[in-house]
């Protein structure tokens, strides 16, 4: 019975609604902008509006992509990766570094097992959806 409830539960609740999502959002951008190998993805971030724009934009995209708010869609009027990633150059090894970092942000924050693993897929789904470039 535990098992079932839990697979309806969204991954929004599951991280803990908007607390969760934002504390991801937070030690991920913390990564991107602390960690030596991370720099290619800070100057990328650097280049647009920031990475405070992007902090805020994640974590609106993310509520609504793991089952919360659908904040991004209701300021923008779509979720489409694609577009959302035009402007930017997201070729495999900028796809691979945002994963990684990602993935360290799932670690730091104590996330593991089938959580961790089903946020990670979702997110290589979603980091391969927004690829521009060979």
């Amino acid at each position: 019975m535990y098992y079932a409830a839990q697979q309806k539960q969204s991954l929004y609740d599951r991280l803990g609604g908007e607390d969760g999502i934002r504390a991801l959002v937070e030690e991920f951008y913390d990564i991107v902008e602390q960690d030596e190998a991370a720099k290619e993805l800070h100057l990328l971030h650097l280049q647009g509006a920031g990475v405070a724009h992007s902090r805020e934009e994640q974590f609106n995209y993310l509520c609504g992509f793991f089952g919360g708010p659908q904040y991004y869609v209701m300021k923008h009027r779509h979720s489409r990766l694609k577009d959302i990633h035009e402007h930017v150059p997201v070729g495999a090894e900028m796809r691979d570094l945002w994963l990684e970092c990602m993935k360290k942000a799932i670690t730091n924050l104590g996330i593991d097992g089938d959580l961790a693993s089903l946020l990670m897929r979702h997110f290589s789904t979603a980091a391969e959806t927004a690829r521009n470039m060979d």
